[in-house]
């Protein structure tokens, strides 16, 4: 029987390797893993620690897999011992299922906990007041509108660093996933409900933000720019927008609404109530996170 040649087993393997790279993103800076804001660093360590978790178990697996194939091949000269009449060890049965068992306990643990001090709709400890962002998802671009500043803008968010950002969310255009992936996980962004997020971070710097579903041709447009700056240049360009920006109409929100790809826009004023009634158009009293005073504000635009 011919033998297979080395070098070839090295070039498929390699090959193999490469595949995997490319197609789990790891060729690219993995963003998620170098978070800016506390909501994302405590999502860092959670994936952390699951993978290390789950590798005690799927490691030693893959190795032992090796082992196993390359000693019992079949061969001339073969030595491995021959036990046809073996069938039980109580020694691996407790390893090979308490091991594991073990591991699923604790990180089922970790899992919970960490499942409810991540709520989403959990107000940040901190000492400054939250910053209020309404987003809507719009075909195919991201509406931002400053209820306390009055301003609104199109594909970008500013904020202060060290600041907890409360964003409600929205959608008048099909289910989208709002993501800025060095500040948290994503939320969905939803026609009829308004959803509740909180982030925050911790320095200044320029940030990516996207749309995480798939929701039609121009999909992948639906990226935006986030920006955590001073408060001192927060309120800058707060006033640069207010002086120099056109205002936001109803009938300029029906154009901007409807399907089409969007480049960066300011508005230095909207219509009072407008993601409210963007929130009610659709009938819907689903809310997460909203407090009874925003629910009001919503019953009051029926």
């Amino acid at each position: 029987m011919k033998r297979p040649n080395p070098l070839r087993w090295f070039a498929s393997l390699s090959m193999l390797l490469l595949l995997l790279l490319m197609t789990t993103g790891c060729t690219e800076r993995m963003i998620v893993l170098d978070p800016k804001g506390p909501i994302a660093e405590q999502q860092r360590d959670l994936m952390m620690i699951s993978t290390v978790l789950t590798s005690l178990v799927i490691v030693p697996v893959l190795i032992l897999t090796a082992i196993i194939v390359w000693r019992y091949r079949d061969r001339t000269g073969r030595k491995a011992k021959y036990a046809p009449d073996w069938e039980h060890s109580t020694k691996l049965e407790v390893i090979w299922w308490g091991i594991p068992i073990l591991i699923i306990t604790v990180l089922g643990l970790i899992t919970i906990k960490g499942t409810y001090a991540l709520e989403p709709s959990k107000p940040l400890e901190s000492d400054k007041k939250a910053l209020t962002i309404q987003v809507t998802s719009l075909d195919w671009k991201w509406l931002f509108q400053y209820p306390e500043q009055g301003i609104a803008t199109v594909n970008a968010v500013h904020f202060p660093e060290g600041v907890p950002i409360r964003f409600e969310i929205t959608a008048d255009s099909p289910m989208n996933s709002f993501w800025i992936p060095q500040l948290g996980g994503q939320m969905y962004a939803m026609s009829g409900m308004a959803m509740t997020l909180y982030l925050q971070a911790d320095e200044r710097g320029q940030y990516w933000g996207s749309g995480a579903n798939f929701t039609g041709k121009e999909f992948a447009k639906m990226y935006f720019d986030v920006k955590s700056t001073s408060q001192e240049e927060f309120d800058q360009w707060v006033n640069e927008v207010k002086a120099s920006s056109p205002a936001l109409t109803l009938e300029g929100y029906q154009q901007l609404a409807k399907p089409a790809a969007s480049e960066f826009k300011t508005f230095s004023a909207f219509p009072e109530g407008l993601f409210y009634m963007t929130v009610t158009k659709y009938a819907s009293s689903h809310n997460h996170g909203l407090s009874w005073k925003d629910i009001q504000k919503i019953k009051l635009q029926e």
